[in-house]
This record gives structure tokens, C-alpha cells and sequence, in this order.
């Protein structure tokens, strides 16, 4: 297509422009240079939260005050990994105070398996749209149909979640892209489960490791990656990840409702390479 088609059209009809063109106009009373798609289709953009995770041992110490000072960071919400030095009630009031939202919570398999209702109880008290298994013994993916029996297993437990207006994902590590028959053993999850009961939370940092793409997997399983998972091997950035990928990827999709910061190798105390991650995402303009 020319750089004018699909700009013309009948005098008397608005003119669509569609959203993906990107060159710049000059404002005829300014100098400012404005994409054609920043100005007449500003797209929502993606919030940014933080993985708890992150900076544990703070939370451990004093969770309200971690929490606080995340929100000044920039964060407009967290994922738990635990309560610190809380309970659920006391992370509710926590986070209500610091003006956070909860994108979802971290759990183990074997917490969701043996009491459910214990993590559904607490999903409902802090309103957590999100419950994620966190991690699954990489030595039961021996095949592909070992693969579907895991992803069996976890929609049975997000098709009981389901009906409590909570959605239950999985969190991938490197071991998840291990390739059975030319797929990774993720594909094979998700592929034994219904999208309504099991959804993907992707690490990218873990799929990059495993040598596999980022862009492809989320590119692939399209709208059952609400959540991802950005951490590079250091802070954002200075590690191997392909974020242009990544985020190339997410928006084709647009299905991504949260992008989750985690950080796991520290150059600097955790609360600081935090903030350095979110400072990060605002140079991308991610935030």
C-alpha cells in the first residue's frame, strides 16, 4: 500500500486512517511531530505491576511500608508471592492504603490441590482476578501426553475457580519449553485444558532461556496470556531478553492485561533495582 491509500475517500465521509500507520504529520500551528496513530487512536496502555517476589525479604519485614514505597515508584499494582509479615485481611488494608490494585497471587500446586478453599477464600477477600500455580516438577514432563495430564490436571482446579469469578493460570519456568514433537510442553498444557479454565501466565526471561521465542509463544497462544512475566537476567534491559520482541508480540495480540515486573538477580539492593526496572519501562514508554 502507498503511503496515501487508505487515507482517501468520498468528501462527504470521514476519513479512516487506519491505526497501524505510524508516519509523522507537523501540526500546522506547532513544530510537534505526531504519529498519525498517537493522535487519532491512543491505545490504552498496558498497566504495570510488580511481583512480590521481587523484594520477599521486605516484605517480610514491614509489608505495608514495601508496598507504600512501590507505589511511589510509579507501580499500579503487585502480584503476591506470600503475606510478609501479614495476614490476607492485613495486605487488603496494605494495599487498599497504598493505592495498589492485586493483578493475582501466587500459589504452589500442592496448596490449590489439597485446599482450595483456603486460597479461594483469600483470592476473594483480596479481589484477586488471578490465581497462579507458580511452578510444576520439570522431571514430569517426559512426553506429551504426560505434558496433557498436567494441563488436565490444572483445568480441573481453574474449572472450580472459574465458578468463583477467579481465573487460574500457570507460570512458566525454562522447563515448560522443553519440545515434545516439535511443540514445548506449555503448548501441550494448554492444549488439555479449556482457555476459560487454564490460562498462561508468561515469563519471558524462562522462555529465552530455554532458547525458545518469546514473540512466538506469545504470538501463538494469543489471548490465553493475560499476564507477563518481564525479567531479564539482571535489571530490565542489561540482560538477553528481546523486549521489542516481546512487546511486538503483546500488542499484535492484545490480549495482555498486566505486564508483571520481576526481578531476580540483584546489582543493587531489591527495592532499588525495582526501581530502576520501572524507571526502565518508562524510557520504553511502557509506562
Amino acid at each position: 500500500m502507498g503511503p496515501d491509500e487508505g487515507l482517501k475517500g468520498d468528501a462527504n465521509q470521514p476519513i479512516t486512517i487506519p491505526p497501524t500507520l505510524a508516519y509523522r504529520l507537523v501540526s500546522p500551528n506547532t513544530s510537534t511531530k505526531m504519529t498519525v496513530a498517537s493522535r487519532l487512536t491512543h491505545k490504552k496502555q498496558t498497566p504495570v505491576a510488580l511481583q512480590l517476589w521481587s523484594v520477599r525479604e521486605d516484605t517480610k519485614r514491614d509489608f505495608a511500608a514495601t508496598v507504600a514505597e512501590v507505589a511511589e515508584m510509579g507501580y499500579s499494582g503487585v502480584e503476591l508471592a506470600g503475606y510478609g509479615n501479614l495476614d490476607a485481611k492485613g495486605v487488603k488494608v496494605a494495599l487498599d492504603a497504598a493505592g495498589l490494585s492485586l493483578v493475582g497471587m501466587h500459589t504452589s500446586f500442592a496448596s490449590v490441590a489439597s485446599d482450595p478453599t483456603a486460597v479461594i477464600s483469600d483470592a476473594l477477600l483480596l479481589g484477586s482476578k488471578y490465581v497462579a500455580c507458580a511452578w510444576w516438577p520439570p522431571e514430569h514432563y517426559i512426553s506429551a501426553s504426560a505434558c496433557e495430564q498436567v494441563g488436565e490436571q490444572l483445568g480441573e482446579i481453574g474449572r472450580t475457580f472459574r465458578s468463583y469469578g477467579i481465573r487460574f493460570a500457570f507460570h512458566n519456568h525454562n522447563s515448560e519449553f522443553k519440545l515434545f514433537d516439535g511443540r514445548p510442553a506449555f503448548d501441550w498444557i494448554l492444549g488439555a485444558a479449556e482457555p476459560r479454565d487454564l490460562f498462561a501466565e508468561v515469563d519471558v526471561y524462562w522462555v529465552n532461556y530455554a532458547g525458545y521465542s518469546p514473540g512466538k509463544f506469545i504470538r501463538d497462544q494469543g489471548a490465553r496470556i493475560p499476564l507477563i512475566h518481564l525479567k531479564d537476567e539482571k535489571e530490565l534491559g542489561k540482560g538477553p531478553v528481546d523486549f521489542n520482541e516481546v512487546f511486538a508480540a503483546a500488542d499484535a495480540v492484545g490480549a495482555v492485561e498486566w505486564y508483571v515486573v520481576e526481578q531476580e538477580k540483584f546489582t543493587h539492593a531489591p527495592m532499588k533495582s525495582v526501581e530502576l526496572c520501572f524507571e526502565q519501562m518508562r524510557a520504553w514508554g511502557r509506562a
